[in-house]
């Protein structure tokens, strides 16, 4: 299952400057993201974006995820005044 999602998502140097985007659009993952995260739903997304559907944006929760499964992070901390 997660393989078919992946297949959904590209990246080429020629689009978005190399973004990865859903495959066949210029609609990159960053930018499905966003929406998300600023409260759109996924069927808002896919009513508003001929063509596109719900496993068009699970694929991107799952690139995004999968991109930061090998990433070490810091914690932030707050400075002593």
């Amino acid at each position: 299952m997660q393989k078919n999602l992946l297949n959904r998502i590209s990246t080429n140097s020629q689009i978005m400057t190399g973004k990865p985007v859903i495959k066949g659009t210029r609609l990159s993952v960053e930018y499905i993201l966003n929406l998300l995260a600023q409260g759109e739903t996924t069927e808002e997304i896919v009513e508003e974006y001929e063509g596109l559907a719900k496993e068009d944006i699970y694929a991107c929760l799952l690139f995004a995820a999968q991109s930061l499964e090998n990433i070490s992070f810091m914690p932030l901390t707050q400075q002593a005044a």
